[in-house]
């Protein structure tokens, strides 16, 4: 992957790289993998009568036990953040209340990311021409993946810059770090 450059003005601007064939092989497969997962997530949500006539969207009202769809749908709240409220309250009510009502948008909103990523992808490699829309959505997507990546991974602040080429996850690594590097110069053409 080269760096993002900016080309054009106002509505004819594109945020502009270009990508090898195996980046692209990588990110399609990175992207589809995570697409499932949040797939998946949405369709055992449990579905009631009241949603079914009113068309409103319930979710799940339990967290994910999949550390990785952990780190995609973290809890709204947790008992760190406000020592007014007790754990017990945080934990249950608030929490399951807020996911069940905001979790399928959220799954929604990652998903049409994804796609918007795997609909711009140049097969097969090469230049890529993207709109401010869909560098937003790449923003989102990449940082989808590299979370999901990193809890894979138990990313930490323990976690080395490199591990020795012989470790199992050493591979993985650098591509987390791929990743962040994407993510920050997109960021960086987006300003």
């Amino acid at each position: 992957m080269r760096t993002w450059k900016r080309k054009g003005r106002g509505s004819s601007l594109r945020i502009c790289s270009q990508l090898d064939p195996h980046e692209v092989e990588l990110l399609a497969s990175m992207i589809g993998s995570m697409q499932e997962l949040l797939t998946e997530r949405d369709a055992s949500a449990p579905r009631d009568e009241l949603s079914e006539l009113t068309g409103i969207r319930v979710g799940h009202t339990e967290a994910p036990s999949d550390v990785t769809l952990g780190r995609l749908l973290p809890d709204f709240h947790r008992p760190d953040q406000d020592r007014e409220l007790a754990a017990d309250v945080v934990n249950g009510d608030v929490n399951s209340a807020l996911r069940s009502v905001h979790e399928p948008h959220i799954i929604e909103a990652k998903l049409t990311a994804a796609r918007v990523v795997l609909d711009t992808l140049p097969r097969g490699g090469g230049d890529l021409a993207l709109t401010e829309a869909q560098a937003m959505e790449w923003l989102t997507a990449l940082n989808d993946v590299r979370l999901a990546l990193g809890a894979m991974l138990g990313i930490s602040e323990d976690t080395p810059d490199q591990l020795p080429p012989e470790h199992p996850h050493a591979a993985h690594l650098d591509v987390y770090h791929w990743l962040t590097v994407m993510q920050e110069l997109l960021v960086e053409s987006l300003m």
